[in-house]
């Protein structure tokens, strides 16, 4: 007989935007149907190469049922330099062999990049150290041009996520995250512009563009930062605690939970260690899934450029438990997400 679900894990398959395809419904009714049962795998790509599920099979034998890709390198400040990205192509290829897609946007500062190496160049223009671009100036003033920026950038992913809607791909779609660090420039003038601009974006993409595919994960890090039921579907923890320390992260579990007055899916959108799958059940921090950051977190390069799992941040045996325990979902085990019939 099945244990009965906790009622903090029952959430009801609706999403924030009443307008939401068949697609994003499916996937979010799935998700409502396994949380606080089991947890999908996930894995973050790396920006210009991809090693990461390559080393992840050669360990386990598996893929994650996540994968998660960034917008970065479609930002208009970085293609007006140069900057290419496939990987609205690599999330279509994915959903289409049987994962889940999520992604985030490091966004590069629409103007104003100080372009300083080493640490401020243009490449880093996501971050509140190599731009002076005031958001709160911006929000403050529809009328200028660092307000009319922020709609190109936004119009400029938006072409992207019209793509994956054509192409039938629902998106667990996580942007302008970890507002609260202010690391970000989205994050740099306080929650008042940073909740203003997560409005903008959610109402143009929602009702200017039509974009139904989305499931929007907010990742604010903050209850101060939230902006409110009606624009969040689910809610996003990153944590990064030290190496080797498998704990369920209960704490922030429990925190990402009281940012709403709802039941809201919380889910472990970026990690470096992965958490002990035992602990989590036994403190009751189900995370929905778990997103592993890319690179070192995952492996290493030998002497001979080959590139293999590296076990400083989860040991190799810790992995292989992970992907293979009861509790957690791969790739080959998610059901047929793409059938209306299923």
């Amino acid at each position: 007989m099945l244990k009965e679900k906790a009622s903090q894990y029952i959430v009801e398959p609706k999403l924030v935007n009443p307008h939401a395809d068949a697609g994003a419904l499916r996937l979010m009714t799935y998700l409502c149907s396994i949380y606080g049962s089991r947890v999908l795998t996930g894995q973050q790509i790396g920006v210009e190469s991809a090693p990461e599920l390559d080393v992840l099979y050669e360990v386990t034998g598996k893929y994650p049922a996540v994968y998660g890709l960034d917008f970065m390198n479609y930002s208009p400040s970085r293609t007006e330099r140069g900057a290419q990205c496939s990987d609205t192509d690599i999330a279509i290829d994915w959903w289409r062999s049987g994962g889940i897609v999520t992604f985030c946007w490091h966004w590069n500062a629409p103007k104003d990049l100080i372009d300083l190496p080493p640490d401020k160049t243009w490449g880093s223009g996501f971050y509140t150290k190599a731009t002076t671009f005031d958001l709160a100036q911006a929000m403050d003033h529809p009328e200028s041009e660092e307000y009319q920026l922020l709609l190109r950038d936004m119009d400029a992913i938006a072409l992207q996520l019209k793509r994956l809607q054509a192409a039938g791909v629902p998106v667990l779609w996580r942007p302008l995250h970890e507002a609260a660090g202010g690391w970000f420039w989205w994050g740099a003038r306080g929650a008042d512009p940073y909740i203003r601009l997560w409005k903008l974006m959610f109402d143009r993409m929602t009702n200017l563009h039509k974009l139904n595919n989305l499931i929007w994960v907010w990742n604010g890090q903050h209850s101060d930062w939230y902006p409110g039921d009606e624009y969040v579907d689910i809610i996003g923890e990153d944590l990064y605690p030290s190496a080797r320390d498998y704990s369920s992260q209960k704490k922030h579990f429990q925190r990402a939970g009281s940012y709403s007055g709802q039941n809201k899916i919380i889910a472990l959108s970026e990690n470096g260690v992965l958490p002990d799958p035992d602990s989590m059940l036994k403190d009751q921090a189900l995370w929905a899934w778990n997103c592993t950051w890319y690179g070192t977190f995952v492996y290493k390069t030998e002497e001979d450029g080959r590139r293999t799992y590296s076990s400083a941040y989860t040991g190799r045996e810790h992995l292989i438990k992970y992907y293979n325990h009861p509790l957690t979902i791969t790739k080959d085990e998610l059901p047929n997400l793409r059938d209306e019939n299923v």
